[in-house]
């Protein structure tokens, strides 16, 4: 007779473990511990085999019989049932270690190694807020074109362009990871050329006419603010003009103050064809970080701020500009030293563009082709950049360009 729900809760454990037949090879096995199991006893290949088909009540009458048809289906097929089984969970084991999140992850392990902390916190916020929720269980497999741009037009809607770009690329460079270590053969970013926005791109703001940046350099002068590493860097902003960020992360180890130079690691490496610069310090900037020296030496970072052994904040810089008066959406930012060096040292002062360009750590090619190095055009750039902040004094003590010679004839490379 064929099983009840009835008998299979009337049956009770035994010494020893005994069956209830249901059928076709179908049984309920009892164990002596009160444990029921749905099997399937069957032959296949001439030996006798077992499936397991699950455990009452977590499973039922009906289940099981369903299970126990779909197996001998299988088996009328060929198909061992077992066999079957196992591939099956082997394959869901494979597909979770598989998931967008957990390459993702891998993928980070590897990218960060020489990457700043800045970069790397906010590459993984982008994935913690803005992918991981949405794609992060998906095998990566399964990804498609279709569920990226979903994932990236979510971004556009809360009016963040550029920042869907950004998501973008990590998201294309997890997936070329995948493909790279054998996980999928299909990049589900390679064919999003064209559907995302165009961004509007607007210059940043800078002051240029030498009146105007003589009046900043002295309303900086006065500055005051609760930090002194923020009245530090603003008077090593304009004679260094590197990017804000890179500034702002200096630190002490990079720095040789007997040699006058600083070398570091490019945040912006990115279509640079450099990933370190030398700067060579002039006296002035010597002067200034000479004076920081005793209060922030002893530790990691240049310009520290209020948390210990952290820089200031990324906002410190045009916030001091706000309290001295400037407009950092219309007038002046952070950044705008590097656009008055660049107008100035070419159009003022005739520096060769590609020595500007080097400095400013942007990627140049010699007439062969190759992008100049680190090294190149060092000496004339140590003359360029004292020759710059020569002039800035100037302009600051309203002698503009009074005994400061321009660079007329084309220097020569020095590497």
């Amino acid at each position: 007779m064929k099983l009840t729900d009835m008998a299979i809760k009337k049956a009770k454990p035994q010494e020893k473990t005994y069956k209830l037949a249901d059928g076709g090879g179908l049984f309920l096995q009892i164990e002596p511990k009160g444990g029921k199991l749905f099997r399937y006893a069957y032959r296949f290949a001439g030996k006798q085999k077992l499936l397991a088909l699950g455990k009452y009540p977590d499973v039922s009458l009906q289940e099981a019989r369903e299970r126990h048809l779909e197996a001998r289906k299988q088996l009328a097929h060929g198909i061992d049932p077992a066999a079957a089984k196992k591939a099956h969970k082997a394959a869901g084991v494979e597909k979770a270690a598989n998931t967008f999140e957990v390459i993702a992850h891998e993928w980070l392990a590897v990218w960060k190694s020489d990457k700043v902390a800045g970069t790397i916190q906010r590459t993984e916020s982008i994935l913690k807020r803005d992918v991981i929720p949405y794609i992060g269980n998906r095998p990566i497999t399964e990804l498609k074109t279709p569920e990226t741009l979903t994932v990236l037009r979510r971004i556009e809607d809360r009016g963040c362009e550029k920042m869907a770009r950004k998501v973008k690329d990590v998201i294309c460079m997890i997936c070329r990871y995948a493909v790279q270590t054998g996980r999928c053969e299909y990049n589900a970013c390679d064919n999003l050329r064209g559907a995302l926005k165009p961004i509007q791109t607007t210059n940043r703001p800078a002051l240029i006419k030498p009146d105007d940046v003589a009046e900043l350099l002295r309303a900086i002068d006065t500055y005051h603010g609760t930090l002194p590493t923020v009245r530090a860097a603003l008077r090593l902003a304009p004679l260094t003009f590197t990017r804000p960020g890179e500034l702002r992360e200096a630190k002490w180890e990079d720095f040789n103050l007997d040699e006058a130079v600083w070398n570091y690691t490019i945040r912006k490496t990115r279509n640079t064809g450099v990933s370190e610069l030398i700067v060579p310090l002039s006296h002035q900037a010597l002067e200034i970080l000479r004076e920081l020296h005793p209060l922030t030496g002893h530790g990691t970072y240049v310009f520290t701020g209020l948390r210990p052994g952290r820089p200031f904040s990324n906002m410190a810089i045009n916030r001091a500009l706000q309290t001295l008066g400037y407009d950092t959406k219309e007038e002046m930012t952070g950044h705008g030293f590097r656009a008055i060096a660049r107008t100035v040292l070419d159009e003022r002062l005739k520096w060769p563009a590609p020595i500007i360009e080097i400095q400013l750590a942007h990627k140049v090619k010699d007439p062969n082709g190759t992008a100049y190095n680190r090294t190149a055009f060092l000496d004339d750039r140590r003359t360029m950049m004292q020759t710059w902040a020569d002039y800035l004094d100037s302009l600051k003590a309203g002698t503009p360009g009074i005994g400061i010679a321009t660079c007329d004839e084309p220097l020569g490379q020095t590497m």
